[in-house]
């Protein structure tokens, strides 16, 4: 045991001359004083900023746009930051032709259009790319946790599905309910947009790599177009449809039935509400509310992170956006992402 302890001390004490070594060779070909800042470094190592008044923000108008899991946050966390920084004037901005997501958010950073992005999933390697020919790099940065959530008509009784049956109802393999155990009924799948996080996660944990969704899939512009549908709201849709999104847009509603979902057929089936399921007839008195914990130790099958999305170029850009992940990640961002009604990455409560 002891001999083990040195070797774990030695380990460190190389790494830390490793990390001073390299640090003084970059400040002095930038022309800086290298012992100020490792010193900043370790700082911030030691003492990682606990409010929001700790972090540094730049001054000026930055847009900002992206995924719409996360508009809670959006709505609240956002606020509370221009609050307590007017300098840091956050403007949220859609793309002009695209629906709002994922993929739309990092295009419009791609072409300048947006200080940084918000993002339900990674980035892509084409985008990476892109990025590059450009002359800079992408970061991605998690503050949250996420996940997929699966949601029916109220009255279709289905009580659950596997990965594998939600695969072969994606690709078009599986159009009616019957093949899954269900009744008589039509299969009509729903998605995101292509390109949003959503689809993007999907395709990661359904498909096979280069596989493609069923010509049967219609992707819809918004999660409020796909719930009318899959809710068939005034007609819109039918009583057969299926939708997969965001767990944030989809747990407390009371038009669509979210359902547990399981790996593989020997379970668990493992459902993204606490308890039992709330009626219909009791929503919106009553709602299914997220069950955090199965988020937090990735007992759901589909659990994801959420990004802030940088654009690594030295300039006023990165600096807004290291900031404002600086400052979601902080115990205090972190809180109120809790209060938004988003899991955050660092495992507080709500």
């Amino acid at each position: 045991m002891l001999l083990k302890l040195i070797r774990l001390g030695c380990i460190l004490i190389l790494f830390f001359f490793l990390i001073l070594s390299s640090f003084t060779i970059i400040h002095i070909i930038r022309g800086k004083e290298p012992l100020a800042g490792l010193i900043t470094l370790i700082e911030k190592i030691v003492n990682p900023p606990t409010k929001l008044t700790d972090v540094n923000t730049p001054s000026g108008t930055f847009r900002y746009g992206g995924s719409t899991t996360w508009a809670k946050i959006r709505g609240l966390v956002d606020d509370k930051i221009e609050q307590k920084f007017p300098q840091f004037n956050l403007v949220y901005t859609e793309h002009i032709r695209r629906p709002p997501g994922s993929g739309s958010g990092i295009r419009m950073l791609l072409d300048g259009q947006i200080s940084f992005s918000q993002s339900s999933r990674p980035i892509k390697d084409e985008e990476q790319q892109i990025a590059n020919q450009r002359g800079f790099k992408l970061k991605e940065i998690p503050v949250a946790i996420g996940g997929m959530a699966v949601v029916v008509h109220p009255k279709l009784d289905i009580k659950d599905l596997t990965l594998e049956q939600l695969k072969g109802i994606y690709t078009g393999k599986l159009t009616n309910w019957q093949q899954v155990g269900g009744p008589n009924l039509k299969i009509t799948p729903y998605s995101a947009p292509r390109g949003a996080g959503g689809t993007v996660i999907l395709k990661k944990h359904l498909l096979e790599t280069g596989q493609d969704f069923g010509p049967n899939v219609i992707f819809t512009k918004t999660p409020t177009e796909a719930i009318n549908k899959v809710g068939n709201l005034n007609n819109e849709g039918d009583d057969g449809g299926i939708y997969m999104a965001s767990v944030y847009n989809l747990v407390g509603q009371c038009s669509v039935k979210p359902v547990p979902i399981a790996r593989t057929e020997d379970g668990p089936f493992v459902a993204p509400y606490e308890g039992e399921l709330v009626p219909i007839q009791d929503c919106p008195d009553q709602r299914n509310k997220l069950n955090y914990k199965v988020f937090q130790n990735s007992e759901y099958p589909i659990t994801r992170r959420l990004f802030v999305i940088i654009k690594e170029d030295a300039g006023l850009d990165q600096q807004a956006g290291e900031a404002y992940a600086n400052l979601l990640l902080t115990d205090e961002g972190q809180k109120l992402i809790a209060e938004a009604g988003i899991i955050p990455v660092k495992g507080l409560q709500k």
